[in-house]
């Protein structure tokens, strides 16, 4: 979610738009923006189609009062939710809403988060190991570095950052915490680059970048949630609804991916000359393969390279 302020124009905004657009173009549509964020994409969408209504989810409370105030202006059509996306049925349940229209995600950590220092998502800042996108619940990073086995500090580096020296750094974590409990950013990075051989450490970005990701993911559940997300969602779109999902990373891509292809995919024995109409696919694919920005709003917004946006719409009730 590569918002830098709340003039700052979304990733992909007007793309993102019409990919939706003949989902939520009609009369009394519903668009479920389920990573509100500084609401950037759902002012733009409200601001685009008169009749739409919008539900955001966020489950950062200061993100919600940001984009409260953004979306101040259309007050009485929208509905702001205090949620994880994978609560989205419930949040239907709770608003006497069977299907929707739309449905957007815009994953990982927004500008905003990235850009306050008492927050300790950014390596580029000394701050507090906290990470948490919901200050109220769950474990922090400090307190995972500081309680993980070096095992288990191991797979979630190794598993959610892909870090090729996740076994050194956890070690070395496992060392440095003997000493004093880890609690600041700039103590971690420092840990990290030492812990990196120096040929590795000149090449593939800053050296934290990889261990950072990982314990945000960790600290967050990020890959779990929305492996439960994205078929719960697809399964709330009416026929002719879209799901649009914007992701920045790998990961969480080809979780995507691979729930996209399950629905487009007849469960049919392979070489069936004539797939019975019962038994075709509910959902076809709006993009195929993944869609990036265009070099113009990488270098107006370099955040933006590495998002992937991936689309699809339901042919048929289930």
């Amino acid at each position: 979610m590569s918002h830098v302020s709340v003039s700052h124009v979304p990733v992909m905004r007007d793309r993102v738009i019409a990919l939706l657009g003949p989902a939520i173009d009609g009369p009394s549509a519903v668009l479920v923006d389920a990573t509100l964020g500084l609401g950037g994409h759902a002012e733009r969408a409200l601001a685009t189609i008169p009749g739409l209504r919008l539900v955001g989810l966020d489950r950062d409370p200061h993100a919600l009062a940001r984009s409260s105030e953004r979306l101040a202006p259309f007050a009485d059509r929208i509905t702001l939710v205090h949620a994880v996306y994978d609560e989205l049925p419930d949040v239907l349940a709770d608003l006497g809403l069977r299907s929707v229209q739309g449905i957007l995600f815009d994953l990982g950590v927004s500008s905003m988060q990235l850009d306050d220092p008492g927050r300790g998502f950014a390596y580029a800042a000394d701050s507090p190991l906290d990470m948490r996108m919901d200050p109220g619940t769950g474990l922090t990073a400090a307190e995972v570095l500081n309680t993980y086995s070096a095992a288990d500090l191991a797979r979630v580096l190794g598993e959610y950052g892909e870090e090729r020296f996740a076994q050194r750094i956890a070690a070395s974590i496992v060392r440095e915490r003997a000493k004093a409990p880890l609690e600041s950013s700039s103590r971690l990075v420092d840990l990290i680059r030492d812990a990196i051989p120096a040929p590795a450490r000149r090449k593939g970005g800053h050296p934290a970048k990889r261990t950072f990701q990982a314990l945000r993911i960790e600290v967050n559940g990020e890959l779990e949630i929305l492996r439960r997300a994205i078929p719960a969602s697809l399964d709330a779109l009416a026929v002719g609804g879209r799901l649009l999902v914007m992701s920045y990373q790998s990961l969480e891509d080809r979780i995507v991916k691979a729930a996209f292809a399950d629905r487009v995919t007849a469960q049919v024995p392979a070489g069936l000359p004539i797939v019975p109409k019962d038994l075709q696919p509910a959902f076809r694919l709006v993009t195929r393969g993944a869609l990036a920005p265009d070099e113009a709003e990488v270098r107006e917004n370099p955040r933006a390279a590495s998002a992937r946006v991936r689309c699809i719409e339901r042919l048929a009730a289930a």
